[in-house]
């Protein structure tokens, strides 16, 4: 007999919600990648196989499992069944280079590391220097000594594990990567209430405007594609939009223009995710004509800042399918601009198209000054803080940071903005310094790289800053300013950069300088270096 969550006096969390789509209809598409294609039935048994293979490990519920993997479809089942036997996921994305990677998985004490083959050298290296030693496990046979975690589910059995006990209301279930300094990052952790309310937002959504990111879903006919990381917070909410909506799940591996026009078409996608330079390279490829994705009904823009007349270009050639969302790994969902209410209200009020929308349900924004717990004025700008469920608990195992960011509730984002009378939310700026770059706007952390430059050699101080890029929107620049008589050479430290940080840290250009701008308090004064930049005061050959 089958059992689900409706049966049971247990609450009923997003995978139960999941599983009650995979229960009906077996034969219908769930998952895509390629030529393989999961039905409802079979993913459905391959999670809980999955689920079984992970207990096998000595993986028991509150435990954390680091997932360091790519996109494809089992990287979506894995990350489910972590869930589903009560364990915790920590996203391991692909972008921290060695340190921060081994200072990721042993500050986030993860009992185990599931990796792609792909990545499983850099797996190994980050598990070897943890003290707490996480068992290695694979998708699938690698060359390192890891365990692979596909044999081991084929032999298990394809029932729902059982004895899992209900996640607490201020149990961390979820940790996402958001910086930090080196050896030191910073690791958002969520709680069960973050999924509540996305599968709220679902089900309470009118037909006419679907969920928070996506229209009205059609179990069983939309199709969804990933085309964003599913280790970070754009395509975990993608993945999860999607499946808790009964609606088939399509990953593209790897980002490329033309590779992914030809997944939105073939596969007939009706609803993605692109970051900004996503949007901007489909938009530039020679096929992309208007029509040419006629059941295409929203695109969902997000993860960067956004070009207003490349926004207006996408609706003229996809029709008003474009809407944009505000969030960050400490607040996954923050603010929303539907489609139509773009296409409509953009058309009457131009500088709409530089809002990244108004409050989604039950979330409150507030624009404060620095140190002040007061609200300030519409159109003044501040730092955007915001409440709701969508918070994160804090930085898991770091109280002190936590303090800093949240009081009483309320989220310090970092970033600077300000609200119109009707609510829209505009950001000016990044208080974190976070540089967004690469062809899937990925962040690239100042704090660890200018950490990491002052450990080398010669180098008496340093700045990282993004500067203006025509392709990525922001490249990554630093600025060093080096002891007296020391050899400094910027291709070195560029070559360093990329060893130890990875190469989405790999600066563009290296200016050094006998001494860098600061401000009354003695730090860096990035708004003064930023301005001798761009007027050309401090450009070198």
């Amino acid at each position: 007999m089958i059992v689900n969550a409706q049966e049971t006096s247990e609450p009923r969390t997003y995978v139960d919600r999941i599983l009650e789509h995979w229960y009906k209809d077996e034969d219908a598409e769930a998952l895509v990648q390629g030529a393989q294609r999961l039905t409802r039935g079979e993913a459905r048994r391959r999670l809980f196989r999955l689920g079984h293979a992970l207990r096998g490990q000595g993986l028991a519920p509150g435990d954390g499992v680091g997932l360091f993997l790519a996109n494809r479809v089992d990287s979506v089942l894995v990350q489910l069944a972590v869930h589903l036997i009560g364990c915790r996921v920590v996203f391991l994305p692909p972008e921290p280079g060695p340190g921060e990677l081994a200072a990721l998985v042993e500050q986030s004490r993860a009992r185990a590391v599931v990796t792609d083959p792909l990545f499983a050298r850099r797996a190994a290296d980050a598990a070897g220097r943890s003290v707490h030693a996480p068992e290695l496990l694979s998708l699938g046979p690698c060359e390192q000594q890891c365990t692979d975690l596909l044999a081991l589910a084929a032999q298990c059995p394809d029932v729902r594990p059982d004895g899992v006990p209900a996640p607490g209301a201020d149990e961390a279930v979820t940790v996402l990567y958001t910086g930090g300094t080196l050896g030191r990052p910073k690791l958002a952790a969520h709680s069960h209430r973050l999924y509540n309310v996305l599968v709220d937002l679902v089900e309470d959504a009118p037909q006419d405007s679907g969920s928070v990111f996506f229209p009205a879903m059609n179990p069983g006919t939309d199709r969804v594609l990933a085309a964003t990381l599913l280790t970070h917070g754009s395509g975990h909410l993608t993945s999860l939009q999607a499946l808790v909506t009964g609606s088939a799940l399509v990953v593209l591996p790897e980002f490329e223009a033309g590779a992914a026009l030809r997944v939105l078409r073939e596969e007939r996608i009706t609803a993605t995710m692109f970051v900004p330079p996503m949007l901007y390279a489909v938009l530039d490829h020679p096929e992309c004509e208007p029509g040419a994705l006629p059941a295409l009904r929203r695109i969902v823009v997000g993860g960067a800042a956004t070009s207003p007349s490349r926004l207006q270009q996408a609706v003229e050639v996809f029709g008003p399918v474009l809407s944009q969302g505000y969030g960050q790994s400490e607040a996954l969902g923050i603010t929303a601009f539907g489609a139509e209410d773009l296409a409509l209200e953009g058309a009457a009020r131009p500088e709409l198209w530089r809002s990244c929308g108004r409050a989604i349900s039950d979330v409150e924004i507030e624009i404060r000054g620095e140190d002040s717990a007061e609200a300030l004025p519409v159109r003044q700008v501040g730092e955007v803080c915001v409440r709701g469920e969508t918070v994160m608990l804090g930085y898991y195992e770091d109280p002190e940071r936590t303090a800093a960011a949240l009081h009483d509730g309320w989220l310090r984002t970092g970033d600077m903005g300000y609200l119109d009378a009707e609510g829209y939310l505009y950001l000016v700026d990044r208080a974190k310094d976070i540089i967004v770059t690469g062809r899937t706007s990925d962040n690239v952390y100042s704090r660890v790289l200018e950490d990491f430059l002052l450990t080398l050699p010669g180098v008496r101080n340093a700045a990282a800053l993004g500067v203006p890029d025509e392709e990525y929107g922001e490249a990554v620049q630093i600025f060093l300013a080096t002891a007296e008589g020391a050899d400094v050479d910027p291709e070195a430290v560029g070559a360093a950069v990329t060893a130890e940080l990875g190469e989405l840290y790999t600066p563009r250009k290296t200016v050094l300088l006998d001494q860098l701008p600061t401000t009354k308090v003695g730090k860096v004064d990035k708004k003064a270096l930023r301005a001798a930049w761009t007027s050309g005061a401090l450009d070198t050959p």
